[in-house]
């Protein structure tokens, strides 16, 4: 099934400044449904069974989103941790950029 997928995804987090605007991007560059919830409960159940994620995510001017909202980056990074960690026949790369 992960030759349907795209194979790399760019985020660009560098006008990103808020939790809201972060949930907004990762909804439209990861392709999520219309109904996303727009919060991490609805990040984790999305990429765990409800969309397919790329082989490899780039996400770049990582350093500003940490300044910005770093609760909300930590968040993130953990989340992506967990994906691979507890799915490593679907492990994304990511790099942090």
């Amino acid at each position: 099934m992960r030759d349907s997928i795209k194979k790399e995804v760019t985020i660009d987090l560098k006008k990103v400044t808020t939790k809201k605007e972060l949930q907004i991007l990762l909804k439209k560059k990861l392709d999520f449904p219309d109904y996303y919830g727009e919060n991490w409960d609805a990040f984790w159940d999305t990429i765990t069974g409800l969309v397919e994620l790329p082989e490899k995510i780039i996400l770049e001017h990582w350093l500003e989103l940490e300044n910005f909202i770093p609760d909300e980056a930590t968040l993130l990074k953990e989340m992506l941790y967990n994906f691979n960690r507890k799915y490593p026949m679907m492990k994304i790369e990511i790099e942090y950029k």
